[in-house]
């Protein structure tokens, strides 16, 4: 079944890109206005335009939104680890190792999606589809730490926009190979995926929105410099400004000093001493927000896990 929805333009809104315009008209995220849009779901006068078409006096548009599909995702009881819960909100304490939802090819089963329709019962936004619901950011899978989900699509498309207007405040702790000499300072390199590895994502000189090569900037500061069995390694919190795929891990690789543990931008080398370790010892410490309801100031942090607590009794 697929909803239908049309409007003809007012004069005020003349000249604002078409999915800007249904993203505020029908309270949708922009991106997920673009993807309608590249789907074909958008006509303005009974003709598909591009996303970035400027709206004209009199335009009538037209939207087409499936109606939500019964997912095949099944509740999972994981033993979630919940640091706050309320109506609108749930923040999360993401153990090593559970991918935070699943993807094309992959099990419908263990991810953090399956844990959250279990722990909500059904209650997350639908936002970002039938698989990915209540999902506003995520973590990387072999990423520990916080993370929030959105119970409905009020709150999600809130707490979107803070995390564009770069109002989140989230903290990352790690351990890097090698010893970054300068105590403090701003990693402000583009990212896009790699065109060599679609594995990785790489560094490129300039910010492409176009083909998805987007600014993405990272601060950090040194907590510590450790020797151990000939190799430097440096415990560093991180600060995120942008949040891109991969961003600490791709910025510090970039910089010769990949996270340890890292199986995909690490190496033998940088891993060798570690070999306990299932992914990189890379941690979301914190995360501090505005609650997209309340308005109140929200702030949650999960202490290191076992796996990082060890990493550095090894090294210090």
């Amino acid at each position: 079944m697929t909803d239908i929805k049309s409007v003809s333009v007012q004069k005020e809104d003349i000249n604002k890109r078409i999915d800007l315009y249904i993203s505020e008209k029908f309270d949708l995220t922009r991106s997920g206005v673009q993807k309608i849009i590249g789907n074909g779901g958008v006509k303005i006068n009974g003709v598909i335009k591009e996303k970035n078409y400027k709206i004209k006096a009199g335009d009538i548009i037209e939207i087409f939104l499936a109606e939500p599909r019964e997912t095949n995702i099944l509740p999972q009881d994981l033993n979630l680890d919940v640091l706050y819960e309320d109506g609108d909100i749930i923040v999360i304490n993401k153990r090593q190792g559970m991918t935070v939802h699943p993807s094309s090819g992959q099990s419908y089963e263990d991810t953090l999606v399956n844990a959250l329709l279990y722990r909500c019962k059904g209650s997350l936004s639908g936002i970002n589809g039938e698989i990915r619901p209540g999902i506003v950011h995520r973590l990387d899978r072999d990423t520990s730490g916080v993370m929030i989900a959105a119970k409905s699509d009020r709150a999600h498309i809130c707490l979107a926009e803070q995390i564009k207007a770069r109002a989140f405040t989230r903290i990352y702790c790690a351990v890097a190979f090698g010893n970054i000499k300068d105590d403090a300072g701003t990693i402000n390199l583009p990212l896009g995926r790699s065109r060599k590895d679609f594995r990785k994502i790489a560094v490129y000189k300039t910010a492409v929105p176009e083909n998805k090569i987007r600014e993405a900037v990272t601060h950090f500061e040194v907590l510590g410099r450790y020797n151990y069995k000939n190799n430097s390694y440096t415990y560093i919190k991180l600060r995120l400004e942008t949040g891109r795929t991969h961003q600490i891990r791709a910025h510090l690789s970039h910089l010769g000093h990949p996270v340890i543990g890292d199986k995909v931008y690490g190496t033998e080398n940088t891993n060798k001493n570690f070999a306990f370790l299932n992914g990189q010892c890379l941690h979301s410490k914190s995360i501090e927000f505005t609650h997209p309801v309340t308005g109140e100031k929200i702030y949650k942090e999960a202490d290191l896990p076992g796996y990082f607590k060890k990493a550095l009794s090894l090294i210090t």
